[in-house]
């Protein structure tokens, strides 16, 4: 007869999730300890909204990677104008697109980095995944064209971006919406054929690439296989499906990969 399993604990969840689950409680409340844990990760989260994106030291990470970059802003004046409207994130200034024009970078690929909703993300992590996923490009003989830091950038200024350069797709790197867990995480939109009016369906996204979510060298195999598969099928977006998990690297902390 097979022996029932061991009752576990909903505390146990806590070992498998960073959610806030079985916090316990306080009469009708909840404990003070997490209750200021709550207050701490809130603050976080909003310091991350409005932090200061270093975009002249992610300039100088790009040029030591041999990735010469430059500097464009969007439609937005500041950053309060950039959460209120959403749509001129979405669109380069008039510098900008004269600026792009007069470029001439011959590549494949565009990469687009973005503050977006959390420059510390950006801060933090754009230059080291690109040093993993320039290797994996190399590799895989996609030619790096233009490579362009983005101020009051959404996700979408990569399309116009991509377009003016003539980049057959857009890799937007770009700090994601801040949660309580993850105030510094950062994602990759990959757009095929890039152009102005695109939607979300069209883009594949790799997303939660941060200390406790998505290595570096996670996340640059995914992107790398999007964006070899995404040339290869001449698509991105609800038709190309990531399929690189067989691919995926061990993670350093699993010991039954160690040798």
């Amino acid at each position: 007869m097979k022996q029932p399993s061991p009752s576990r604990s909903v505390t146990d969840l806590r070992e498998l999730t960073p959610a806030r689950v079985a916090l316990g409680r306080s009469g009708a409340s909840l404990p003070t300890r997490a209750l200021l844990d709550f207050t701490l990760d809130h603050a976080r989260a909003r310091d991350a909204v409005h932090a200061d994106f270093d975009a002249a030291a992610l300039a100088g990470a790009l040029g030591a990677l041999g990735l010469r970059a430059i500097e464009v802003s969007s439609r937005t004046e500041s950053r309060r104008q950039y959460l209120a409207r959403p749509d001129l994130g979405r669109r380069l200034d008039d510098a900008s697109v004269q600026r792009l024009r007069s470029l001439d970078a011959a590549g494949q690929l565009a990469i687009v980095i973005g503050d977006g909703l959390s420059p510390t993300a950006v801060n933090a992590h754009a230059a080291p995944l690109m040093r993993e996923l320039k290797l994996r490009l190399e590799a895989d003989d996609v030619a790096i064209g233009a490579v362009v830091i983005a101020n009051g950038a959404r996700v979408a200024l990569g399309d116009e971006i991509g377009e003016i350069a003539g980049a057959g797709m857009v890799a937007v790197l770009i700090g994601e919406r801040p949660g309580l867990s993850a105030p510094d995480s950062l994602g990759a939109y990959l757009t095929f054929a890039p152009r102005i009016g695109l939607t979300d369906a069209s883009r594949n996204c790799v997303s939660n690439i941060h200390g406790n979510g998505l290595t570096y060298d996670e996340a640059a195999l995914k992107i790398a296989w999007l964006i070899g598969q995404g040339f290869s099928r001449g698509i991105t977006g609800v038709g190309l499906k990531d399929e690189s998990g067989d691919a995926t690297p061990p993670r350093l902390a699993d010991k039954s990969t160690r040798t």
